[in-house]
């Protein structure tokens, strides 16, 4: 089964299908990159805003401790209302972390270190009141020492758990941001690589499917323009290209049976011009070498004597004939048909040739004629045909082989076949030539184109074929009644 070519306009849209394709998968891929380092970056500024924010609650809950110190024992007036603003800045810390936090583990801690500052905030007031009438430097150190073993150890464990957390969080985040870094390279690298091997692939495809075949129909009109009309172009690449030289192949092809149309013209109109003045200077002999052979052959001459001169006159005929077939195959035949049979015009063939089926001792096998073998054909014409093909088969016979001629009736055509045991043909007859080959040493070739024109201006069919055990097989198709009109 032949591959069908493709069409060069769906193979741009292919192409162009693929470019879109790509272009799309990179836009993906850069959307894809640009979201998950979006991602990555807010993540990081979380988490960077949640350290931020820890760090300053720790330090305004120090500052706010020392705003304490200074309300009891330095008494310092505005001491306690610093305390309260740091006290409402630190909420406003833990308001923003509850804000930024995300996922139970963070929102837990940050509860917790909460938890433990209002806890914080509640104690640690209580403890300084405690203290505040002890002044020394001893009641000092133990206020430090609670306050550094009991809320700030509680709330520093706390803080450095969130703190962990956090840390944790960050580590995480810079591999994910790496990871994200390789994944975003990658799906960037994709489209590049496929882009790189569409280039690829068009150039290969624009070499086999366009520039190569383009080269070869250069190759073939140059080849054609030579003269060289069985150069037959490639029909390869795009269907374009190969419709280009599906016709140029067409167009050779007509060139080649007009040149040869005109060879045969020409060879026609030389022969037209030569075979009538040979044909004239021909037949004043033969008839003048008749006419003398029938003077001659008188009963008193010996029957060896006799027999030579009647083969005299039967040559004569034959040559007779063959002149007539000449002059009859260079002008237009014009059947006149009229009602005979096969068997008489089998016979009227075959009666010429009978010397030269005794002297090559062949045996002729007729067919069992049946009681209506009526045609209404040209007799003259098909005499003619029968008569040169059988000529042949004589000639291409060895001696005491056997010529068979059978017949097969239809309702309106009749099949006569002629059935030799010779050499074959070395050549199959081509039923447009002029002349066709020959083996004789002085034959014409004319013989066979001929029998092809006789049997088409008499609506019948010639046909040759070698037969497995030698020799040829020629069949003849005759309708039973020529028709005028129809030729």
């Amino acid at each position: 089964m032949l591959r069908k070519n493709k069409s060069l306009k769906d193979l741009l849209l292919i192409h162009e299908l693929a470019f879109i394709l790509l272009i799309i998968l990179a836009a993906t891929a850069g959307a894809i990159g640009i979201h998950l380092w979006e991602k990555s970056s807010q993540e990081a500024s979380r988490i960077s805003l949640l350290v931020v924010e820890v760090q300053q609650t720790r330090g305004d809950l120090y500052r706010q401790m020392k705003e304490l110190f200074d309300a009891y024992f330095l008494d310092d007036a505005t001491a306690r209302k610093e305390y309260s603003d740091f006290t409402i800045s630190i909420e406003k810390h833990f308001d923003q972390l509850q804000t930024i936090t995300v996922g139970e583990a963070e929102k837990s801690a940050i509860n917790e270190l909460h938890a433990s500052y209002k806890k914080f905030v509640v104690e640690t007031p209580a403890l300084f009141e405690q203290y505040q009438s002890l002044s020394n430097d001893k009641t000092k150190h133990a206020l430090n020492t609670d306050i550094e073993t009991g809320l700030f150890k509680r709330f520093e464990d706390i803080l450095a758990h969130t703190e962990k957390l956090l840390n944790q969080k960050q580590a995480q985040l810079n591999k994910q941001l790496v990871e994200t870094k390789r994944t975003a390279t990658i799906l960037l690298i994709i489209p590049l690589i496929l882009a790189v091997l569409l280039l690829i692939f068009s150039r290969i495809f624009l070499k086999r499917a366009i520039v190569k075949p383009i080269r070869d129909v250069l190759k073939a009109t140059a080849e054609i323009s030579a003269g060289n009309l069985t150069y037959k172009a490639p029909e390869e690449g795009v269907a374009e290209l190969a419709s280009v030289s599906q016709a140029i192949n067409e167009m050779a092809e007509k060139l080649a049976s007009s040149q040869e149309a005109l060879v045969r013209t020409e060879k026609q109109a030389a022969q037209g011009l030569l075979v009538p003045m040979l044909a004239h200077n021909i037949r004043n002999p033969l008839a003048s070498i008749r006419a003398t052979a029938q003077v001659m052959d008188d009963p008193e001459y010996d029957t060896e004597t006799r027999l030579s001169l009647r083969g005299i006159i039967d040559t004569v005929d034959r040559l007779e004939r063959w002149t007539g077939a000449l002059l009859a195959y260079l002008l237009p035949l014009k059947p006149q048909p009229e009602n005979t049979s096969l068997q008489e015009i089998v016979s009227g063939a075959l009666a010429p040739l009978q010397q030269k089926i005794r002297e090559r001792s062949i045996e002729f096998i007729l067919p069992n004629w049946p009681k209506a073998t009526a045609i209404y054909t040209d007799q003259h014409l098909l005499e003619q045909v029968i008569y040169n093909l059988l000529l042949n088969a004589i000639d291409a016979s060895s001696k005491n082989s056997t010529i068979e001629i059978t017949l097969k009736v239809a309702p309106t055509k009749y099949t006569l076949s002629l059935l030799d045991q010779g050499c074959g043909m070395p050549f199959t007859p081509d039923p447009s030539a002029m002349s066709a080959p020959t083996t004789k040493r002085f034959g014409t070739g004319i013989g066979i184109p001929f029998a092809f024109k006789v049997c088409d201006v008499l609506a019948g069919e010639l046909k040759f074929e070698a037969r497995h055990e030698g020799g040829t097989a020629i069949t003849i198709l005759l309708p039973k009644t020529l028709n005028l009109s129809v030729n």
